[in-house]
């Protein structure tokens, strides 16, 4: 009768064949192993008995690439205060710490799974169909949006009009409002134009303040009035399409987790000064994932369009130079200097603006009123046609 033997009683007679006067040669050819394999458990028996012919952990002493423990503390303490901080912003803030050695970001994500502070299966995978887009420069297009949520301790509840720039997600606007009435975000909206300047084109959703698109007839509601007087192209989202906004929800979203949640303020003054101090820390001091770890200040600042010489004399009416062109506004607002089309607003339709050409960058004038400066596409000439006036 077969009986199966295992692998302790198998090493066990190797061992005692060779105990017995056989050679290690004939004995590890007969067990089908290696000589070094027999003498290691001719090792073990000797050291530790019958007991030392058991399976061992093959798990190396030391592994040289291992995080040193006081990093990985570190890491970890800085994952429980900050639960939001994923392995890309603790590299960050370790390489503003200067640990060393530097953790790598694929080690840190082991780390926060080993100590069950990250769950694999939670990961949201984007959809195949999704399309990541940025706009070129700062203020070529604002997303704005309305916000609640904001207590007060007296009960109440304040909105807030939150805007940032498409291009270096800096917050242009986080005012917050009694009431979202359409005058209340507009007056919002033009203190952000007077402390940011007027953006090519705003991105808003169809909310009743932004829009009378809805209103059952041609309305044209103060938002949109503001932006035709001052040249702005607004530009609405599809209904039901949140991710066309994607950039400003995401600010909600850091609005929420980092600053609101669990709180109440004393007053409207209060809340004010304590957001404006947040958003201070979200522009000068946060860095962001989606523009490779930069601040926004940084990226609104250092994308900002080229510096130009101004006219010594903006108000003078000679302005007869090469440097100086001029164009007649068509019926819808537009301009065209060597086939750009430049926006100067549908209420300035007939009028002639002065164009001043200075390199890279165009700057349209109405009598001593700067309408609009962009850049040009290229520097070729451009017709010195004088516009006739009507």
């Amino acid at each position: 009768m077969l009986v199966e033997l295992s692998v302790v009683e198998q090493r066990y007679q190797a061992v005692l064949a060779v105990l017995d006067g056989a050679t290690v040669t004939e004995v590890a050819s007969r067990f089908e192993v290696h000589r070094q394999t027999l003498h290691r458990w001719l090792a073990r028996y000797e050291q530790a008995g019958l007991a030392g012919l058991a399976d061992r952990s093959h798990r190396p002493q030391g592994c040289p690439h291992q995080m040193p423990a006081e990093i990985e503390a570190q890491v970890l303490e800085w994952r429980r205060r900050h639960p939001g901080w994923g392995p890309r912003r603790l590299v960050w803030e370790a390489t503003k710490a200067q640990l060393f050695p530097l953790p790598s970001r694929s080690g840190i994500y082991r780390s926060l799974r080993r100590h069950g502070l990250i769950d694999p299966a939670a990961r949201r995978r984007r959809k195949e169909t999704w399309k990541r887009w940025e706009r070129g420069r700062p203020n070529e297009l604002w997303q704005l949006d309305l916000v609640g949520g904001i207590g007060l301790v007296d009960g109440s509840e304040l909105k807030a009009l939150t805007g940032v720039d498409d291009h270096s997600r800096f917050c242009v606007s986080a005012a917050l409002l009694r009431r979202a009435t359409g005058r209340a975000v507009c007056a919002a909206f033009a203190e952000a134009l007077r402390r940011h300047g007027v953006p090519d084109e705003v991105l808003t959703d169809n909310g009743r303040q932004f829009t009378g698109r809805f209103a059952g007839a041609d309305v044209e509601v103060l938002f949109d009035r503001i932006c035709r007087e001052n040249g702005i192209t607004h530009r609405l989202t599809a209904p039901y399409s949140p991710t066309t906004t994607g950039k400003i929800e995401r600010f909600h979203r850091a609005l929420r987790t980092e600053f609101l949640t669990g709180r109440l303020f004393a007053s409207l003054e209060t809340a004010q000064a304590e957001l404006d101090d947040w958003v201070a820390h979200y522009n000068a001091e946060r860095p962001h994932q989606g523009i490779q770890m930069a601040t926004p200040t940084q990226r609104y600042r250092s994308a900002s369009e080229p510096t130009f010489d101004r006219p010594a004399d903006t108000t003078a009416t000679d302005r007869t130079g090469d440097q100086w062109i001029t164009r007649k506004v068509a019926s819808n607002g537009i301009i065209s200097v060597a086939y750009q089309q430049i926006s100067v607003g549908k209420h300035r339709r007939g009028d002639i603006v002065d164009v001043y050409l200075n390199g890279p960058l165009i700057q349209i004038w109405s009598g001593p009123e700067l309408l609009k400066t962009i850049t040009r596409p290229d520097t070729k000439e451009v017709r010195k046609k004088r516009a006739a006036a009507r």
